[in-house]
């Protein structure tokens, strides 16, 4: 068994070159580890806006879904290979709507904190009893105010051990962006903005954030004019030094506040109707620079791509991620079932070059969990390896951002899902929650 662990991830001979853009090569399936069995009928377990579904603490591994009835289960485990405990929790989450998903994090005291069931309802939000624990408090506030219109909460922990809490208050098309911080030392939060990004009622800021190893915010997002997915327009960006106090834009010049349309840095210009998904990934590397990862339909032509939007010197680049060939809308309101996942990005810089990793499913790839890799940004050559052997539905990757800093490998939460357009459901049962182990070539031997 110890072998065949450590065969995971290693790369086959490439077998064809499908373009200019990219090769594709095949891989042995990744190690995966069962967790137990989650909610499927739609993607509430799989939705890539949960920051975070996997997360560990210096050895200890936690991660949260729901079952199929609804309750919310916790496991922990011993990394690296240690049995999983499970526990299922008595709180319940209205899983028909696949918005109301489960964010889980560790402070650094090795508390657990969990915010689950939001779509524009009173916040929810408890933690662990004691550090390490899977038994849960009863719900509390955090700072007791603007708490009763909550959507998309997430997570994200500075180097400091201090959290970092997102979440939207308002509704689609009309909502603002408001920022918590949470001390171990003192056991509290604070409201760091009220609203940091204006929709002025007119629109509102789709993003997606992360949190550098030096302890810099990045925030990047997307504007909707109304609750039609069609009216998603234009990628923003704006970055904190000082733990969210204060923003700026990539040249360092000072936003005013809150950021609105007419004074957001833009970091590529998209029109609306151009399929522009919201909700994907921004990461950086060591250095702090950042890299956006999305899909749109270049103008011209009828087919999405995925794009990396990338910050390359002073200069915003973008660059195209594979060639579909598959076409499709995203036109209408509420969740969609769209032919490819969102994406998730992870790069990683050694020896002055930066490889990227981009994670999708896509129905091209008969909905397999799939990775493209570029060696070198600079060449956007990129690979495409099946990371599974079979479909996992509609699900859409999330990851263990702690895990992949500290070693540099990939913990991947997997389950099959289905999902119904308009928060409707399928008819799917139950399904198997796994924790997918890789490490690409290039992160080997990395420090």
């Amino acid at each position: 068994m110890k072998d065949l662990l450590r065969a995971r991830g290693r790369w086959l001979p490439f077998l064809f070159l499908l373009s200019g853009l990219y090769l594709e090569s095949s891989l042995p399936v990744a190690a995966q580890t069962p967790v137990g069995l989650g909610w499927a009928k739609n993607n509430v377990n799989g939705a890539i806006f949960r920051k975070n579904s996997v997360v560990s603490h210096q050895r200890e591994q936690y991660t949260v879904y729901y079952d199929s009835l609804g309750y919310v289960v916790l496991a922990k485990r011993r990394l690296p290979a240690g049995p999983w405990q499970v526990q299922r929790t008595h709180y319940q989450g209205k899983v028909q709507d696949a918005h109301n998903v489960i964010s889980l994090m560790v402070d650094g005291a090795g508390y657990l904190h969990l915010s689950f069931d939001h779509h524009g309802n009173p916040l929810r939000y408890c933690r662990s009893v004691r550090p390490g624990s899977l038994e849960l408090t009863p719900l509390l506030p955090m700072v007791g105010r603007g708490e009763q219109n909550v959507t998309y909460p997430e997570f994200h922990r500075f180097p400091s051990g201090d959290l970092l809490f997102l979440y939207r208050d308002g509704s689609s098309g009309n909502g603002n962006l408001v920022l918590n911080r949470y001390s171990p030392r003192t056991q509290r939060w604070t409201r760091v903005h009220d609203v940091l990004i204006n929709g002025e009622g007119q629109r509102n800021a789709y993003w997606q954030a992360c949190i550098d190893p030096r302890g810099a915010i990045h925030v990047s997002w997307v504007w909707r004019e109304s609750p039609n997915v069609a009216s998603n327009h234009d990628m923003a960006y704006a970055r904190s030094l000082d733990g969210g106090l204060t923003w700026q834009k990539s040249t360092g010049e000072a936003y005013q506040l809150p950021i609105t349309a007419a004074t957001a840095e833009y970091a590529a210009r998209i029109p609306q109707n151009s399929e522009l998904i919201n909700q994907t990934s921004i990461t950086t590397d060591a250095a702090g620079i950042p890299y956006i990862a999305t899909y749109w339909r270049p103008a011209g032509t009828q087919v999405p791509q995925y794009h990396l939007i990338y910050l390359d010197g002073q200069q915003w680049r973008t660059a195209q991620v594979g060639q579909r060939t598959t076409p499709f809308s995203l036109s209408g309101v509420g969740t969609k079932k769209i032919p490819i996942s969102r994406p998730q990005l992870l790069v990683a810089t050694r020896q002055g070059t930066t490889a990227a990793y981009l994670l999708f499913r896509d129905v091209e790839r008969q909905d397999r969990a799939a990775v493209a890799q570029c060696a070198d940004l600079r060449q956007n050559q990129w690979t495409i390896t099946d990371l599974t052997t079979t479909s996992v539905g509609n699900w859409e990757p999330s990851y263990d951002t702690e895990e992949w800093r500290r070693q540099g490998i990939l913990h991947l939460f997997v389950q099959r899902t289905g999902q119904g357009d308009g928060e409707t459901l399928e008819n799917l049962p139950a399904q198997p929650v796994t924790i997918l182990e890789w490490q690409p070539p290039t992160r080997r031997g990395a420090k």
